[in-house]
């Protein structure tokens, strides 16, 4: 959530009242993330964040935007995007795609205890279930045939051991997506990035996710094991936190049990999370776009934390 786009003050009235939200009463822009412009909107209707999207297409948003719509009318607390008087959520704003959706209350819980976590994991499945019958669908944009272009891009930029790394992973990552074990994994609309800042907590109680914009059609499990990848490690050194980990996947089965082909492949989606990450960072931090407000993310974290998860580890379900 970085600022690439500037947005005048003009432009944001002229946006609120083609919503009919009012007046504007402050405009800021959000610094941190890396994918899209982001400000906090305060009008006389509420709070909102506008979120204009750098790389995603006018093709591409709808996907996104009608599910955290489906989600937030399911139940689910997530943020819900504001429509005009024909019903469009998607608007176009200093030129670009745009969307304000409502600011979710509370505050990131980024020390998490295991009551969190189990917050986090019962409310993913729930997630999960709600997203069966989203009627759209689209594939996770940072998925496997990402990784393949990626790689030999940021390669140069490793040493050799890393590079040995990078393509050994990539290697087994590949041998496990044409296993019969991962075709058999149960799919669906997954958040993709539900990292500790993407997630809202007033004390114990999880007020919502957000940030949906990697969101795509995919495995469950790799949903899970990305947040496990976050929730349930020493961020100093990528080391499981077992005690985390047990809380996080036991609240999550409470509402949806995992099945036999999920239970043999975790440790192989640990591995598959911390790989995407470890990539998009690599990507993010030596091939870097220009933004106003942007501090990259360490590249190195995802890379202690793939090491990790390489280690043989003891069964987790």
């Amino acid at each position: 959530m970085a600022v690439y786009t500037e947005v005048s003050s003009k432009e944001a009235r002229e946006l609120l009242r083609r919503l009919q939200l009012g007046k504007l009463l402050a405009l800021q822009g959000i610094e941190g993330g890396i994918e899209n412009t982001n400000y906090f909107v305060t009008a006389e209707a509420g709070e909102y964040v506008l979120t204009l999207f750098e790389r995603l297409t006018f093709e591409q948003l709808p996907f996104y935007l009608h599910l955290m719509h489906h989600l937030a009318h399911a139940g689910i607390p997530v943020p819900d995007p504001q429509a005009d008087r024909r019903g469009a959520i998607l608007h176009t704003v200093a030129g670009k795609p745009a969307a304000l959706a409502t600011r979710l209350r509370g505050k990131s819980q980024l020390a998490p205890q295991a009551s969190h976590c189990a917050a986090v994991g019962a409310m993913l499945a729930r997630m999960h279930l709600a997203g069966r019958d989203y009627e759209r669908s689209q594939p996770n944009l940072r998925g496997l045939p990402w990784w393949n272009e990626t790689v030999p891009v940021v390669l140069p930029h490793l040493t050799p051991e890393q590079a040995a790394l990078l393509q050994s992973e990539l290697a087994y990552q590949n041998h496990i997506a044409a296993s019969s074990a991962y075709a058999a994994l149960p799919r669906g609309p997954i958040h993709a990035d539900l990292f500790r800042d993407n997630v809202m907590f007033e004390g114990e109680e999880l007020t919502g996710f957000f940030d949906f914009y990697f969101a795509g059609v995919d495995t469950w499990l790799f949903d899970l094991a990305v947040c496990l990848n976050d929730w349930a490690i020493d961020l100093p050194t990528g080391a499981h936190d077992a005690e985390r980990a047990a809380a996080l996947l036991a609240a999550y089965q409470d509402v949806r049990a995992l099945t036999a082909a999920e239970r043999e492949l975790l440790p192989a989606m640990l591995r598959a999370g911390a790989l995407r990450f470890w990539i998009s960072r690599l990507w993010d931090f030596h091939l870097p776009r220009e933004a106003s407000l942007l501090k990259p993310h360490d590249p190195t974290h995802f890379e202690r934390v793939l090491r990790q998860r390489v280690r043989p580890a003891p069964a987790l379900v």
